[in-house]
């Protein structure tokens, strides 16, 4: 049970099979009071009210005899003489003296328990009750006496509840997608291992033997938290597999260029992590600000994911800069004057440093700027497909081996529910419906379109329900655009702090295209555009954001190496040096993601695809986007006789050292 905003609780309850009994209990206020029972009819110090069952009336003193908020304890129990259900209670000093003064005076009388205006029970006083406890009878059910005696312990609600949003996740679904979550992951995860062995063989069995301990380690903190295992969050555990392998393939390169300079293990190591550590904690911290917003903005499963995703940035770095390195210290040991070998060498350094990658920047703006012109144009005609977590409405998937669509759609008119459209999906007999908000009690829509099916097939099952309010879906949408801004502004600011102006337009620019084409992605594959795709939306902006961090570093070094060498050039070169990484990183990412993007089906699809397609995009922006933008950015900076980056504090030392 958590708080949602200034007015909102969020209830989740794993293993609930009746949610309307739930709706129910939660939606009684539990105000319990004693009056005593008068046949004075013409007093106006009386009230009238109903029993239970609406078949008796009851004339009561208007007074209160006893609030029910001297109950301590309620328990449910069993009458020894009947065997039927009852609640005794307990009451508290207080009410214990109370009851025993006004039970003294009223010898004979019978003493109305009333919850929420209706009397359960009306006996008869026959002796002091001093003992300050009582029992409550009428006519319960076992389940009705639990209830009964929960909301006394619970205590008395203020005001009644409203339910805004509900989402029901049948046993079978779920633990079918807990399933298809842990096979997906470990088969990504198993993937993630075997590139990395065959690209950097030994060093690649460290950096898996470092992410094995690093998703330890997440799932270690997750249960300390007590956190609830959702399928967004193991789609987090698979992201952060993908993303972690960054850090080691970050020092693995940097490890095989000092090598490759003739470096032995022993200095190659240490400068390698040094030149990393800062790109590290760069792109790591930048994720950590799209995933922060995930958190503040998202709900239940969102913050889920946002979680895990961020204990996944900490474990990472803990893992890469200390586990890994010491492991490579104890490889190392008896070797340290001999220079590494880092196996295969796909893609060979010296070769991409001599390609003209800035050769095709007008194309490659061009042809983005036509794409995601293109992505605008299809998010207004013909649009996203919104789920009902930004249209609100009801959502319902239905399982039955004899209705048909024309079946269904018959008995939901017949019952006059307006505004339903019904979508075969998946193997026969599986349909959803989705039903527009129409009122505010969207709960009592769940149960006409159940009874409606109910009256053609009482056998139809139910493996998932969701309904979410007008009030919940319109603040969803404000607040996705909002944390969407949010994230660029904030990832802005970082980078205008690290790095320069350019730098933070450049890569804000990118991402700005990157978001564009990946809504335009939504429009053409007609994929629902829902919670999960907002938490893919964010999440991608992390991960683009981490690869542009990764090659702008590089470009800084080079500006800082070189501050006399062409524009054009240190471009290239820092491209050519990053390329590797930048290819290998989103391999092993992709490859974390693959599984869960063929297998996962309809209940992460709008998270695993987008992110397969956004993987791709943001891979080539880095080389074709981001960097011809920073390319332009750079020439007028020289125009205005600007440096390409500020002055660091040794630099500024040195030149006041040359002032007589």
């Amino acid at each position: 049970i958590t708080r949602q905003g200034n007015d909102g609780v969020l209830v989740q309850m794993p293993g609930v099979s009746d949610p309307s009994r739930i709706r129910d209990l939660l939606g009684t206020t539990a105000q319990m009071r004693f009056h005593w029972v008068t046949d004075n009819a013409s007093s106006a110090n009386t009230i009238v009210l109903p029993n239970a069952e609406g078949n008796q009336q009851y004339r009561l003193q208007k007074q209160v005899a006893m609030d029910g908020e001297h109950i301590k304890d309620a328990q449910l129990g069993f009458d020894p003489n009947t065997s039927e259900p009852v609640v005794t209670f307990k009451l508290d000093n207080t009410g214990s003296r109370i009851f025993a003064e006004m039970t003294k005076s009223h010898i004979g009388v019978p003493l109305a328990i009333v919850l929420d205006n209706k009397v359960l029970t009306a006996p008869v006083i026959r002796s002091v009750i001093a003992a300050g406890a009582g029992e409550i009878s009428g006519n319960f059910t076992p389940s009705e006496a639990k209830d009964l005696a929960l909301l006394l312990r619970a205590g008395a609600l203020p005001v009644p509840l409203d339910v805004l949003e509900e989402r029901t996740v049948g046993p079978d679904l779920g633990s079918d997608a807990i399933e298809m979550g842990v096979t997906t992951g470990l088969i990504g995860a198993a993937l993630v291992f075997a590139f990395m062995i065959t690209l950097y063989q030994r060093w690649g069995l460290i950096a898996c033997t470092s992410l094995a301990i690093n998703i330890g380690l997440i799932i270690g903190l997750l249960s300390a938290f007590g956190a609830t295992l959702t399928l967004p969050g193991i789609a987090g555990i698979i992201l952060t597999i993908g993303m972690a392998v960054d850090a080691n393939i970050l020092i693995n390169e940097r490890i095989k260029e000092e090598s490759a300079k003739g470096k032995a293990a022993g200095l190659a190591i240490p400068a390698g992590f040094d030149k990393a550590y800062a790109t590290i904690l760069d792109s790591s911290f930048t994720t950590l600000i799209a995933v922060s917003l995930l958190f503040m903005f998202g709900s239940g499963p969102v913050k889920g994911f946002a979680i895990t995703i961020g204990i996944g940035i900490f474990t990472s770095i803990f893992t890469a800069v200390a586990v890994t390195r010491q492991m490579m210290g104890w490889a190392t040991r008896n070797r340290s004057r001999q220079v590494l070998t880092f196996g295969n060498n796909w893609l060979n350094q010296s070769g991409l440093s001599r390609i003209n990658f800035m050769r095709g920047r007008v194309v490659g703006l061009v042809a983005s700027a036509i794409l995601s012109i293109g992505s605008v144009i299809l998010f207004v005609q013909p649009g996203l497909h919104y789920g009902v977590d930004f249209t609100g409405g009801t959502l319902i998937e239905m399982q039955s081996s004899t209705l048909s669509v024309e079946q269904v759609r018959d008995s939901l008119a017949e019952h006059q529910i307006e505004g339903a459209s019904i979508q075969e999906f998946g193997e026969p007999g599986n349909y959803l419906i989705r039903v527009s908000q129409q009122n505010s009690d969207a709960g009592n829509t769940v149960n006409l379109v159940k009874n409606a099916i109910s009256a053609k097939d009482s056998a139809a099952s139910y493996p998932k329900v969701d309904m979410v309010g007008a009030k919940v879906s319109g603040g969803f949408a404000d607040a996705s655009i909002l944390a969407v801004l949010i994230a660029g502004g904030g990832i802005l600011l970082y980078l205008w702090l690290r790095f320069e102006q350019h730098f933070a337009l450049a890569a804000t620019a990118t991402i700005l295209l990157d978001l564009t084409k990946t809504i335009g992605f939504f429009a053409i594959t007609g994929l629902e555009f829902n919670l999960t795709a907002v938490a893919a939306m964010l999440a991608l902006i992390g991960y683009s954001i981490n690869d542009k961090v990764v090659v702008f570093d590089r470009i800084r070094e080079g500006f800082r190496a070189n501050p006399d060498k062409p524009l054009l050039e240190v471009l290239n070169s820092s491209i050519g040096a990053t390329l590797s990484r930048t290819v290998y990183t989103s391999a092993t990412t992709f490859l974390a993601l693959l599984p869960m993007g063929i297998a996962g089906g309809a209940t992460v699809s709008s998270f695993a695809l987008p992110m397969l397609f956004g993987i791709v995009i943001g891979t080539s922006s880095s080389v074709f986007i981001a960097s011809p933008i920073l390319y332009y950015l750079g020439r007028r900076r020289e125009q205005r006789g600007l440096p390409q980056l500020k002055p660091t504090a040794e630099e500024i030392r040195a030149s006041l050292a040359h002032i007589p």
